[in-house]
């Protein structure tokens, strides 16, 4: 290729070459590729191999294949670095399937060609493949570059390969490629991603000259194992030596912050950092001190860094801005730092979508979808992934549902998203459905697939198949897992197997308060109060910090055992971990105190709550009645119609009870028509039942009874229990023996109905009567229900009856 002609005018070959380096060094818009074509037409250049392999470049660096593959078909003497060119060109892209069949047509290859195959695998996603072709490669004796084990060692830590990353190691040790700048930052990079942070800083501390690459490579490293204060430390003293502050180590540190910020003090902060950003006497610097693990004021300071170094247009920073912003929920600032974007991709509008979905916003990210397709991008798995989480949050199952049946072939995570939203909606039976379509589909379930059917299991008492997912998670070796772990004691727990819930509760490796939690709930659950107490306490002893619900648990069974010295134990842990102000624990606490028999304590723990819901309200109207104050709880509830919160049934039974101790009876059968009347509440059988029982406790025995007749619940035992009870108490025969004749027939086996019977008729000095009854039980080997008490002892608490020797229900290890 000659030089320069006639003086200093360059021969075409010459100047179409300078042209191409020019383009291929910059990223050329489409149409440049296409001038340079025209041009090599123009002189007929198309015989020259070289000038097509860089034309080949230029229209891969501008992302069109298309004329990239045009030109590739017209070179006449294909060399090596034709075939290298184009199979880059579709790595480049992610066009893998057609990278490869390009390899397979060579026909010759040299290191490039490896190197080129195996880094497009693993940039793509697919590090699994890549390592195959690296091993491929090692068969047909081609000798690695450090390029290769850079490639392979990425990889490797994308796939949390620490076995194959060590052996990388000690080949480059052995080759004396270790020294190289370039594989220290992967070595850097591929024990960061195992977890193996002294492996990762070991190789630091040794690099003669570290660069943005390593700094970045470790500080993601110090993130990933949690150390987040010295991540963002690192981060620092990258600026105090001078380190380059690039845009992937800024994309780092932001997503740090993202991951670690709290979602408060969110407000203005778009429009403080451009403030802060283009104040000129502030220095685009961030200081470590102020690198505090709660992510927002540090984010700050990352956006102003951004806007001063200009990173903020760079696609990958700006990327990582708005998902900051999405992920405080603070979506303007979010779509401010969007539309000052000069380039979106794909992953841009994904975080967009997912942002809107996360808060909630399900119909604003679909129409973020329709408008991602309409600027040409196509929606990926994760858009779709996205938008079936935001209608999912938003309890549209409809449409969610639409969504999933939509997708050609749901990932993982898909089918965990529309089965957790089933299961939310307690459509265990969908779920279940569902989970049973994702194994046949090949899908593996995870730790999060198995901990939802397990809740569907539970909410549907499905003992069978909740034990073959059991078999399935020890199969899968997930059962060791605390988040299944948890689940499997829920599920047995509420499937009325407390002894199988408590063995795994007792083989469970690591216990987080989700597992504590369960265990506690489900002893309470099967009324093992005692036992309930003890394993709140070895949660606490275990160092395990207690949730609101580990509080509304354990004093929910300090109630069911009026413990007034344990339930005051709790609440002094309530105070000292800051639970007092809790909506949710201090309707427990009133309910604690009221069936503790401490009612002034009950209503005083009401009068000091912040705020109070429908439930708060309850539990105080029910303790007044229930400790006998049937006034104090007819005026709270009338205290409450004031304050505009709306009674529920719950409401209404407590009401009637009152009127029941207080002998109300005209306001109670009132009560019991304003409730359909003007709160549009449909009574139930308890509401029936409190209001026989005002009726019984009067002596209206006849009124109660033909109140039965009208409802839908003339067979309901309970009602007819209370209605036999009062028989009892006024001692009328010929409604007691009516009501018993009855129960007899729906509770053959309860033996409570033929005692109250018996008792009527000693009580009417009816002896024969009552023993032919009492014959009655024995001939049907019906015992009457053996009482508990309890007794609490050196911080124990013992149940027992009576000939039992106490014994400390606990839970050990």
């Amino acid at each position: 290729m000659s030089g320069l002609v006639s003086g200093n005018v360059l021969s075409p070959t010459t100047h179409i070459a300078n042209l191409l380096q020019t383009l291929i060094n910059q990223k050329p818009h489409r149409k440049w590729g296409s001038v340079a074509f025209g041009r090599m037409f123009r002189v007929s250049l198309f015989d020259d191999t070289f000038l097509c392999n860089r034309l080949v470049e230029c229209f891969a660096k501008s992302g069109d294949l298309n004329n990239a593959r045009k030109v590739f078909e017209r070179v006449p003497q294909k060399n090596v670095y034709s075939w290298n060119a184009i199979i880059s060109a579709f790595c480049k892209h992610g066009n893998m399937d057609e990278a490869h069949k390009l390899f397979v047509a060579m026909p010759e290859r040299n290191v490039v060609s490896w190197n080129t195959l195996i880094g497009g695998f693993v940039l793509s996603g697919y590090e699994e493949r890549g390592l195959s072709f690296y091993k491929q490669m090692n068969k047909e004796g081609f000798r690695s570059s450090h390029f290769t084990l850079a490639t392979v060692l990425s990889a490797a830590g994308k796939l949390g390969d620490l076995e194959m990353g060590r052996q990388c190691h000690s080949q480059l040790v052995r080759v004396g490629y270790d020294l190289n700048l370039y594989v220290e930052n992967a070595l850097v990079c591929m024990y960061a991603k195992c977890g193996c942070l002294g492996d990762a800083s070991q190789v630091f501390d040794g690099m003669a000259t570290p660069n943005e690459v390593s700094c970045t490579a470790l500080m993601s490293g110090l993130a990933l194992t949690h150390h987040v204060d010295e991540a963002f430390q690192m981060f620092g003293k990258m600026q105090k030596n001078g380190v380059r502050i690039d845009a992937v180590a800024l994309s780092s540190i932001l997503g740090i912050c993202t991951r670690n910020a709290k979602k408060h003090d969110k407000k203005y902060v778009y429009d403080e950092a451009l403030e802060l950003a283009f104040d000129i006497d502030q220095k685009p610097t961030v200081s470590p001190d102020t690198c505090d693990n709660s992510g927002e004021s540090l984010g700050r300071q990352l956006h102003c860094m951004a806007v001063k170094s200009g990173y903020d247009l760079d696609l990958l920073v700006a990327n990582c801005l708005v998902d900051m912003y999405a992920k405080l929920g603070s979506m303007d600032e979010a779509e401010s730092v969007f539309k000052t974007m000069l380039e979106h991709n794909t992953v841009s509008w994904n975080i967009m979508i997912a942002g809107h979905g996360q808060s909630g916003q399900a119909e604003k990210a679909m129409e973020l979808m329709c408008l991602m397709q309409e600027t040409g991008f196509q929606p990926d798995e994760v858009t779709y992934g996205s938008l079936l989480g935001a209608f999912v949050k938003s309890n549209n199952l409809d449409t969610a549902r639409m969504i999933f049946d939509q997708m050609a072939n749901p990932s993982l995570t898909s089918w965990n998203t529309i089965v957790a939203g089933y299961c939310q909606q307690a459509n265990d039976k969908e779920a279940l459905t569902l989970f049973r379509q994702m194994q046949f589909s090949g899908i593996r379930p995870d730790r999060t697939t198995i901990a939802v059917i397990l809740s569907s299991c539970a909410g549907l008492g499905l003992l069978h198949f909740g034990r073959q997912v059991h078999a399935a998670s020890i199969k899968a070796i997930l059962h060791l897992d605390v988040f299944v772990g948890s689940g499997l004691v829920d599920m047995y727990s509420k499937c009325k197997q407390i002894n199988q819930a408590k063995l795994v509760f007792v083989k469970m490796t690591e216990r987080d308060v989700v597992g504590w939690n369960s265990m506690i709930c489900g002893l309470s659950l099967h009324a093992l109060h005692g036992e309930a107490y003890m394993v709140f306490m070895q949660m606490l002893e275990d160092g395990t910090h207690p949730t609101q619900f580990s509080y509304a648990s354990v004093l929910s069974s300090c109630a069911r055992l009026s413990s007034l010295a344990q339930g005051k134990q709790v609440h002094s842990r309530i105070i000292k971990d800051g639970f007092d102000n809790d909506i949710f624990v201090g309707s427990s606490l009133i309910d604690m105190y009221a069936k503790s028999g401490s009612i002034e304590d009950a209503y005083g723990c009401f009068l000091i709550m912040p705020e109070r819901n429908i439930v708060s309200w309850n539990e105080m109207i029910s303790g007044f009645a229930q400790s006998g104050h049937g006034n104090e709880a007819i005026k709270l509830f009338e205290q409450m119609l004031k304050s505009d919160e709306k009674p529920d049934s719950i409401t209404f039974v407590s009401v009637l009870s009152a009127c029941s101790h207080c002998g109300m009876v005209e306001e109670a059968i009132q009560y019991l028509h304003s409730m359909e009347e003007d709160y549009g509440l449909v009574p139930l059988a308890d509401h029936y039942a409190c209001v026989i029982d005002s009726l019984g406790r009067a002596g209206r025995l006849k009124e109660a009874e033909e109140l039965i007749e009208k409802t839908e619940y003339k067979s309901d035992p309970v009602i007819l229990g209370v209605l036999l009870g009062a028989c009892r108490v006024h001692g009328n025969i010929s409604i007691g023996k009516r009501v018993a004749e009855q129960l007899f027939e729906i509770e053959p086996h309860n033996p409570s109905s033929f005692v109250l019977l018996a008792n009527i008729y000693s009580g009417l000095g009816m002896y024969d009567e009552a023993s032919n009854v009492r014959k009655l039980m024995n001939e049907q080997r019906l015992i009457k229900d053996h009482a508990y008490s309890w007794i609490e002892g050196k911080g124990r608490i013992h149940a027992f009856m009576v000939s039992d020797d106490m014994a400390g229900l606990v839970i050990r290890n």
